[in-house]
């Protein structure tokens, strides 16, 4: 069983910047896509950013592209999240996920293993 652990959310002003963390434990890893994900309250969660097993392609929501940047270390089984220009309306709580097949996805569902997420709060 896959255990996904994010860390990293917190208050920030809107202009700001976080960096989250995922940390991965009980697959394997290096053979999985890994996808970042948000929802904020009363909305559906949402796509944000995903990143091949390899970490040679990356893929983004239109309202992240050009702030975000997603990343891993295979070498220590953790995906990354990078943000920076942050805007109040990227408040929300992210989850990490991990697919099993190697295509990308951009889609919930298609994703088999869920952190339980952490907050970020954008205060404008």
């Amino acid at each position: 069983q896959v255990q996904l652990v994010e860390s990293g959310g917190r208050l920030v002003q809107a202009g700001g910047s976080l960096r989250l963390s995922c940390a991965a434990s009980g697959g394997t890893f290096s053979s999985y896509t890994m996808g970042w994900f948000r929802q904020a309250p009363g909305k559906e969660r949402e796509f944000v950013a995903g990143i091949s097993w390899s970490g040679g392609t990356t893929y983004y929501a239109d309202s992240v592209k050009g702030r975000f940047t997603v990343s891993r270390d295979n070498a220590k089984n953790t995906v990354y999240l990078q943000m920076n220009s942050l805007k109040a309306e990227d408040t929300a709580v992210f989850y990490c996920a991990a697919r099993v097949y190697r295509n990308p996805s951009y889609y919930v569902g298609e994703y088999d293993y869920w952190g339980q997420g952490t907050q970020v709060t954008v205060s404008s």
